[in-house]
């Protein structure tokens, strides 16, 4: 694969960089007319924005056109209205990301549509590069190195940075990942050359790395106990010391986080430790003993850390601990740190989640984004005491028109609590209710702003977003119970439905005007939605839907190695409803949304389960998306158009809700 390089000198302007205005809807602010479609389809206009270590440039992605590619913009500093900064393209591949390494220097993830049919599971239709540009000559330096990741700067060797690639496939199902061999290359940035420096194996698969470029930690599987190990190699060391190993087939957590800076030899870790929920803990690498707990909650997981926003001054320092519920939060062990995102908060209108993307070595410099469900994404720049707002990633969304998101909690009908987010669409209830699982199943989803739930809520749908069992972040019991009996399809089922009938009790959702709607894991709970009896839903949307778990499950038995904890998911999988031999039930209208190269749940689910609906003599609609994966970033602006126009077309046709259902604009969303 070659690269084709073009260097631009002129600024394309269409206007789309403009700031969005930020005005606060009230609660019962009245309902706005929906923004036309082609406003939701945009692929974000602004993002990646990062600082130079020496803070005099700042570099950021934009899309200038509608159906266009995103295209590296970087300014000095000082001067971020200049029309003539150095722009630059990588075509025919895209520009997936960036990242300064050097004040001059900067490595580029790059992708390329190399085939137009996937070649089995999880083998896609493209193909990744790294590569690194020069902001002075602004040539490209092809590493060749297929799919990579950036593992870490050597802090003590600028010239240098560790990258690492994973050989062979991904089995996808999001269990293990930490314990797959991968490669790891030093890669010099001056030299343009790349050097092996290890190649993990089943037993010692994976490592993290010091300032100096060092591993210190390993891990790997134990195929004879069937364990997952982890060592540690202290400074100077030659061998490794096994420090801890959990069954293969446990979900406890135990993830190694940093360094514990306040006891030399120590690690600090996210872990269960026979605990319900996730903690944060300070490991003793000598005795192997968690030494103490530093944080824990009694209603959900500690889902990680926060690390200081000077990167290069303070790598790996750990200044607080995160949860999500209702957003994400921190508790801060650093004050300094803490101040500072509390000023931040403070400042930035709308502020839900807000981080610093990047800061320069002396601190004065950093890039801020913020994100939230009135804020889909805006880019602040603080230097020398100011700040101010650099681009939003869709600007043409203004605040007042978006929808709050409220979070809830409620009993399903066995008794086990479940956690959603509700998005309110602007106006007075009840609203029609649309019902949006998540995929996965077994993740955690944090919701910060979701362009799914509003669009919906803007042409007048309430969304709930129930956080099943099965789901992660919510305790080790809550995760486990949706491995009960066959709960997939069954249980955790209940608990979406147990939602929606929660929104009607609070008399926030019409009972007469209720649909499904989910992507993925999301889809095969819309197609056994369609089937259920007793029916609470007037219609329902499969998106990227398994339509068979054992046909899913078939094609991972072919294509990987099934290790034991891949094992139990999937024979939870298998005991679970399985709609393709239930579309005799079917007792709803049924639309169908799926990429033609789907990698990860391939199109012949959605035309198998169509056929049936055909057989049957079932009302259905197939909307085939050409060219698009599984994956929300390969949902082109011409993808997204085409989903956004069916999906609302088929919820206020005579197929749902019907055309005088809910209040729509008169402009053509379609």
């Amino acid at each position: 694969m070659t690269f084709s390089k073009k260097v631009h000198a002129m600024m394309i302007g269409l206007g789309l960089l403009a700031s969005a205005s930020v005005v606060m809807a009230s609660d019962d602010a009245a309902a706005n007319e929906p923004y036309p479609l082609d406003y939701w389809a945009l692929r974000a206009v602004v993002s990646n924005v990062e600082v130079s270590p020496s803070g005099d440039h700042v570099g950021m992605l934009k899309i200038l056109s509608k159906t266009g590619d995103p295209i590296l913009h970087i300014y000095e500093s000082d001067n971020l209205e200049d029309t003539d900064p150095i722009i630059v393209n990588a075509d025919p591949m895209e520009i997936q990301g960036f990242s300064w390494v050097s004040d001059r220097e900067l490595v580029m993830f790059l992708r390329q549509k190399v085939r137009n049919k996937i070649e089995g599971q999880n083998q896609g239709v493209y193909e990744g590069r790294i590569t690194r540009l020069n902001i002075d000559t602004l040539e490209f330096d092809d590493f060749s190195v297929e799919d990579p990741f950036v593992e870490s700067l050597i802090e003590n060797d600028p010239d240098t940075i560790m990258v690492s690639t994973q050989p062979g496939l991904d089995d996808g199902l999001g269990f293990g990942e930490a314990f797959r061999p991968r490669a790891y290359y030093r890669l010099n940035l001056k030299k343009g050359t790349k050097r092996l420096a290890l190649r993990g194996r089943v037993d010692m698969a994976q490592f993290d790395f010091d300032a100096d470029g060092d591993p210190y930690i390993g891990r790997g599987l134990d195929t004879q106990s069937k364990s997952f190990v982890w060592y540690y190699r202290p400074k100077g060391g030659k061998g490794w010391d096994e420090i801890h190993r959990l069954p293969e087939a446990s979900f406890e957590e135990f993830s190694i986080l940093g360094k514990d800076k306040a006891v030399p030899g120590n690690l600090i870790v996210r872990a269960n430790n026979g605990q319900n929920f996730a903690g944060l803990w300070s490991f003793n690498t000598k005795t192997r003993q968690f030494d103490e707990q530093m944080y824990s909650r009694n209603d959900v997981d500690v889902l990680g850390v926060r690390y200081h926003s000077n990167s290069w001054e303070h790598p790996g320092l750990i200044t607080a601990v995160s949860y999500f519920k209702d957003k994400h939060r921190y508790e801060y062990f650093d004050s300094t740190e803490g101040a500072t995102y509390n000023q931040l908060e403070e400042l930035i209108p709308h502020a839900h989640h807000v981080r610093i993307t990047s800061r320069s070595r002396i601190g004065n410099t950093f890039t801020v984004l913020n994100q939230g469900p009135r804020d889909p994404g805006t880019y602040y720049m603080y230097r020398d005491g100011k700040i101010k707002a650099v681009g939003s990633q869709q600007p043409l969304l203004e605040s007042e028109n978006l929808a709050r998101t409220r979070y809830v909690r409620y009993k399903a009908r066995d008794g086990l609590m479940i956690g959603g987010h509700v998005t309110v669409p602007n106006g007075k209830g009840p609203f029609p209710l649309i019902t949006m699982p998540h995929g996965g199943p077994e993740v955690h989803e944090t919701i910060v702003y979701d362009e799914w739930a509003q669009v919906l809520a803007n042409y007048g749908y309430m969304v709930l977003q129930p956080q099943y069992r099965i789901s992660r972040g919510y305790g080790l019991s809550h995760f486990e119970a949706g491995f009960e009996s066959g709960a997939l399809g069954r249980a955790a089922q209940d608990d979406v439905d147990d939602g929606a009938q929660f929104l009607v009790d609070k008399g926030l959702a019409d009972p007469d005007r209720m649909a499904m709607y989910g992507w993925s894991y999301g889809g095969y709970a819309a197609l056994v939605a369609a089937a259920r009896t007793p029916q609470i839903y007037q219609c329902v949307i499969a998106g990227a839907a398994v339509a068979d778990p054992v046909w899913f499950s078939n094609e991972f038995r072919n294509a990987f190695p099934i290790r034991a904890q891949t094992k139990i998911v999937l024979k939870n999988r298998d005991a679970g409803v399985r709609p393709a031999e239930e579309v005799e039930k079917v007792n709803v209208p049924v639309m169908l949304v799926h990429g033609d190269v789907d990698q990860r749940v391939q199109y012949y689910n959605a035309k198998r389960y169509a056929d049936l609906l055909e057989k049957h003599g079932k009302t259905y609609k197939l909307v085939k998306l050409e060219g698009a994966d599984h994956f929300s970033n390969t949902l082109f602006y011409d993808h997204q158009l085409k989903l956004y126009g069916e999906l609302l077309g088929f919820l206020e046709s005579s197929n749902c809700f019907g055309e005088d259902s809910v209040q729509t604009a008169a402009n053509d969303k379609h």
